[in-house]
Formats: structure tokens, C-alpha cells, sequence
């Protein structure tokens, strides 16, 4: 994280820092935040996700991105688990879009308040975006926000079918969660 004394960053400072950078960050209002890394749970989830998703939309004009690809909001970047865009405009020379349909994030411990609260708010600002999902990495639950019904969520758990609709795509919950590993918190949550 930046030292509160520092001066605030240019959005070009940052984006040259980012292109030599070993270590991703965040970029709101002037300050970079430094990505934390994942767990081995959060890369399945996500790599099962985008496995998902690129079979289904194999030959259509949207496309799938996981977690080096940023979001651009007004001034501010934010690096999404797994996002579509679906615009057709992006070029193969930039690094980040600001025409995302769908956005997922793989919540942890240390990021869920502000994939919940702070990334929402920013992310609902984006006139393209239609779903924004929120899964859950330590026990089987899907949070499902759509633009059309008014960001109100739904809630998925184990034994049912979750549907993308921005993309069209339906599939059972565990197909996410394929190779997850488990602590004894699951079953706390499931009872």
C-alpha cells in the first residue's frame, strides 16, 4: 500500500508502474493498493470458471479474462478474478477494458468487505455491466447481482444450478467448485 505521506499517483504514473511491476496493484483515487496472493482454492475456483465460460462462448464475440486483465472506472483500476467483455472493441495492445458484461470475484478473507461494498459501488457505475458474482472460497455459495432486477442478489448453494444470464449460461454449482478442497468449515455452513 502507498504511505499516506507519498504524493498521489497519475493515472499514467501508475499505469507505466504496473507495466514493470512483479507485484499487481489496485489504483483508487491516486493511491495503489498491492494485490494479495491467492489461495490454492481461490485459482480453482477461478480457473474453473474461466474453463466454464470459455467452452461456452467459444466462437461468439465475447471474451474472457482472468485476473491480469484490469477494469477501468472513471480514473480508478480494479483487477477482477474472471471478467467478460462482450463489446468486441478491445485491441490486443491494452491492458485493461472499460466495457466488462459479467465480473466475478473469489472472495477471501482479507478482500470480501470490499468486493461486497467498496468494488460493487465502482463496478455498478459501468453502464455495460449486467452480473456481478461473488463466490465464496471456503464453502459452496454463489452470490448473483443483476443490473436488471436492481442489483438485488441471489444466493446459489450446493445441489442447484447457477445461471449466467448475460451469458447465457446455466451449470450445477459444483462445477465451479470442481477439486476444491474443503476444511471442516464447510460443513458449518451447509447445516
Amino acid at each position: 500500500m502507498l504511505n499516506p505521506k507519498q504524493r498521489l499517483l497519475t493515472v499514467e504514473e501508475y499505469l507505466e508502474g504496473e507495466t514493470f511491476s512483479d507485484v499487481r496493484h489496485e489504483y483508487i483515487n491516486g493511491r495503489i493498493y498491492a494485490m494479495v496472493g491467492a489461495t490454492t482454492n481461490h485459482n480453482r475456483i477461478s480457473r474453473n470458471a474461466v474453463r466454464r465460460i470459455e467452452n461456452h462462448l467459444e466462437g461468439k464475440l465475447c471474451e474472457t479474462f482472468v485476473s491480469d486483465m484490469k477494469v477501468k472506472i472513471k480514473n480508478n483500476f480494479f483487477y477482477p478474478d474472471v471478467l467478460v467483455d462482450c463489446s468486441g472493441e478491445l485491441d490486443g495492445k491494452g491492458n485493461f477494458t472499460e466495457t466488462p458484461t459479467l465480473i466475478i470475484e473469489v472472495l477471501s478473507d482479507s478482500t470480501q468487505t470490499y468486493d461486497r461494498k467498496g468494488k460493487f459501488d465502482a463496478y455498478r457505475e459501468m453502464s455495460s455491466l449486467e452480473e456481478y458474482v461473488l463466490v465464496e472460497q471456503n464453502f459452496i455459495c454463489i452470490y448473483i447481482f443483476r443490473r436488471n432486477q436492481n442489483w438485488h442478489g441471489e444466493i446459489y448453494s450446493k445441489g442447484e444450478k447457477v445461471h449466467l444470464e448475460s451469458i447465457d449460461l446455466t451449470l450445477p454449482i459444483e462445477e465451479l467448485y470442481s477439486n476444491v478442497k474443503f476444511e471442516e468449515m464447510e460443513t458449518t455452513q451447509e447445516d
